[in-house]
C-alpha cells in the first residue's frame, strides 16, 4: 500500500515538472521590462492597459513619461495618466499629482491643487504626502505671513 502511494507520489511528481510554468500577465511582464530598463517593451504592454482603465497601468504610464524613459519626457502626459490614475484611488498617483502641481511640472504651479493632492494620499496614510502636505503648508503659511 505504501509502495503504490509512493508511486503514485512520483508519477503525479513527474507530471508537475513537465507542466508549463504559469505565464505572467502583461502588467507584470512590463514591470519586469521596467525593472531591466527596457522602457519602450513597458510602455508598450502598459499603455493599452492603462487605456483599459488599470490605474496601477495609467500610474506606471505616467512615470515613464514623467521620467522620460524611453520617450521623450512629457510632463502633460504624465499628468493625464496620473490623474486618471489618482480619479480611481491610486494612491502613488494621488501624492505625484501632489508633487506636479507644486512644482508646475506639466500644469500651472498651483499649491492649492498641490495640497489638494497630498491630502488625498495623506489621508490614506501615504508618509511621503503627509510630509509633503506638511512642507507645504509650513512654506505657504511663511510666504503668507511676509506678505
Amino acid at each position: 500500500m505504501l509502495r503504490a502511494f509512493g508511486a503514485i507520489f512520483l508519477a503525479a511528481l513527474l507530471m508537475l515538472s513537465f507542466a508549463a510554468p504559469a505565464a505572467a500577465g502583461p502588467f507584470e511582464d512590463g514591470i519586469a521590462a521596467y525593472d531591466r530598463g527596457d522602457f519602450a517593451t513597458a510602455l508598450r504592454l502598459m499603455r493599452p492597459l492603462a487605456e483599459q482603465g488599470y490605474a496601477s497601468a495609467q500610474h506606471n504610464v505616467g512615470i515613464i513619461y514623467g521620467d522620460g524613459q524611453g520617450v521623450p519626457q512629457d510632463y502633460a502626459e504624465a499628468m493625464k495618466w496620473f490623474r486618471k490614475a489618482a480619479e480611481q484611488g491610486d494612491v502613488t498617483a494621488q501624492h505625484n499629482l501632489g508633487i506636479m502641481y507644486a512644482n508646475g511640472q506639466g500644469v500651472p504651479q498651483d499649491y492649492a491643487e498641490a495640497m489638494r493632492g497630498f491630502r488625498m494620499a495623506a489621508d490614506k496614510g501615504n508618509a511621503d504626502a503627509q510630509y509633503n502636505l506638511g512642507r507645504l503648508m509650513k512654506e505657504t503659511e511663511s510666504n503668507a505671513r511676509l506678505c
